[in-house]
């Protein structure tokens, strides 16, 4: 018998967060550990009049290609996923990884060149994301692998994940629909400003909102939610960060990740683990050095770092930034193979100023 939650966790997928409508096909992908949730989901969009087409990979393939694949093999890119994201009207991507740190020991320049083949593909989920043409979600299936990187057994997991989507309520969609009306104020309050100043233990930066545009995080572009974030001016950032949590790309985790700005670009970069790897995402290309994104965490019910950026980039009284591509319907015009978020905690003496008006304090909007 499915568990009720994974049927209201399919529900709000379908009529809230892509918000399916007949016609619409819709490619749901994901690895065999989430069969369970892929069947709901494939009831739920067949029962709206949508058609959906599943992409289902055994658990270690992406692994299996990075690791084994000549470098004709990484370089390929999948014609059906090419088509999809081009032409389809949604996409439901599930993390189900039994394994998330199964690519921590792969040689980055591999990795590389997977990343470049798919560069492509991800641009169009922005693109077409930021025009509305594309419905995505990216969503995450509880597995003994993330249990395990979040110190729980999997059933501790399970209601971790559940809760913090609020698909153990009896309506999940009218939740998620008061996160969106009560983000909104957020959102016309810090939308219109020019420069925002971040100050505390762990920071001390400057960035431009100038001309972006911040958007409402509520459910639909990832499930859990929670954050308001825009496209920092490229060339503002100036200062320094010290991110509080680790930083996981790739399954491999640096810790104490330091970034000094200048002009917009990172200038120097240092970590206490796993600085090699660091140094060389940053020179992935032109733009990996540059922010795609600056958000606020606002989800309080993720309360602990779990090691899986979906969960802990939501936690409320943080601020994240990602380096790399971002999203063009805030007006970021920055483009890279990567786009990594990092994490910085600021529920302790921190602060956030608005053009010099305070507008975030110890965690929470004033």
């Amino acid at each position: 018998m499915t568990d009720i939650r994974v049927e209201r966790f399919a529900d709000v997928l379908v009529r809230y967060s892509t918000k399916i409508v007949p016609g619409d096909r819709v490619l749901i992908s994901a690895t065999t550990a989430a069969e369970l949730l892929v069947r709901e989901l494939y009831k739920k969009i067949i029962e709206v009049g949508g058609h959906p087409q599943v992409l289902m990979e055994f658990p270690e393939q992406n692994e299996i290609l990075i690791t084994k694949g000549n470098d004709d093999q990484l370089n390929f890119k999948p014609p059906f996923l090419e088509y999809a994201y081009d032409h389809f009207e949604s996409r439901i991507s599930i993390m189900s990884s039994m394994n998330p740190r199964a690519l921590g020991q792969v040689d980055p320049a591999r990795l590389g060149k997977r990343q470049s083949a798919m560069r492509s593909i991800l641009e169009t989920q922005m693109r077409r994301g930021g025009t509305g043409e594309l419905k995505w979600n990216t969503t995450l299936y509880p597995t003994e692998g993330y249990a395990k990187e979040a110190g729980m057994s999997l059933k501790e997991y399970e209601d971790f994940v559940f809760n913090a989507c609020h698909v153990n309520e009896s309506d999940p969609v009218a939740f998620w629909k008061k996160v969106q009306a009560d983000q909104e104020e957020i959102v016309k309050r810090v939308n219109g400003h020019e420069w925002f100043e971040l100050k505390g233990p762990n920071v001390d930066l400057k960035i431009s909102t100038k001309g972006r545009t911040f958007v409402n995080c509520c459910g639909d572009k990832n499930m859990p939610d929670g954050e308001v974030f825009t496209g920092p001016v490229e060339n503002s950032a100036s200062g320094w960060v010290k991110y509080t949590y680790p930083a996981i790309y790739n399954g491999v985790a640096v810790e104490g990740i330091e970034l000094v700005f200048e002009e917009g670009k990172v200038v120097k970069a240092t970590a206490e683990k796993n600085e090699k790897f660091l140094l060389q995402m940053l020179d992935s290309d032109a733009g990996s050095r540059y922010l795609g994104e600056f958000a606020i965490g606002t989800n309080f019910d993720i309360t602990k770092f779990t090691g899986n950026i979906l969960f802990d980039e939501k936690i409320g009284g943080s601020f994240h930034m990602a380096l790399g591509a971002g999203y063009p319907e805030t007006g970021s015009t920055n483009k890279s193979v990567i786009h990594w978020d990092m994490i910085c905690d600021m529920r302790t003496d921190s602060e956030i100023r608005m053009d010099g008006d305070l507008l975030y304090k110890n965690g929470k909007f004033i």
